[in-house]
């Protein structure tokens, strides 16, 4: 009687393949935020100039924030994506679902803000349109396994 043991080697991680991946989604989220920074800032400045108050609970919100603030989220939204590429089963569905709920989350307070409601919904559209600019880049960039 022969007996046989077969080992079978657990799976390897490329690390240099995720590596090249992580600086694609990286470099990705970066030309995405700042197209996206530019896109949300120019909605209130046009927004601004025709006449839409963008002040806030007695405070003027400067054009420069749209622009800061849609990056940083953008930023944020990468490392998010990278971590999903290299931890989630379904790395862009599960992206692209946590963004979209995360996004209808950052409305929330526009809403309920102390503002005109020409000003929420200005708000509100700068939301949307940097998530459809971000989003969908980034989620190109993933794979679902």
């Amino acid at each position: 009687m022969t007996v046989t043991t077969t080992f079978t080697a657990a799976p390897v991680r490329d690390e240099t393949s995720e590596r090249a991946g992580a600086k694609r989604v990286l470099g990705t989220g970066l030309l995405a935020g700042a197209g996206a920074a530019v896109a949300t800032s120019a909605i209130a400045a046009v927004a601004h100039g025709l006449g839409v108050s963008l002040d806030v609970g007695g405070s003027a919100i400067p054009i420069a924030a749209f622009a800061q603030l849609t990056f940083v989220a953008a930023v944020i939204g990468t490392i998010l994506a990278v971590v999903l590429s290299r931890r989630a089963d379904h790395p862009q569905r599960t992206f692209v679902r946590t963004t979209v709920v995360l996004t209808a989350l950052s409305i929330v307070p526009d809403v309920l803000v102390d503002a005109q409601v020409a000003t929420k919904l200005t708000l509100a559209l700068t939301h949307v349109v940097a998530a459809a600019i971000v989003i969908p880049a980034l989620a190109s960039r993933l794979n679902n396994r």
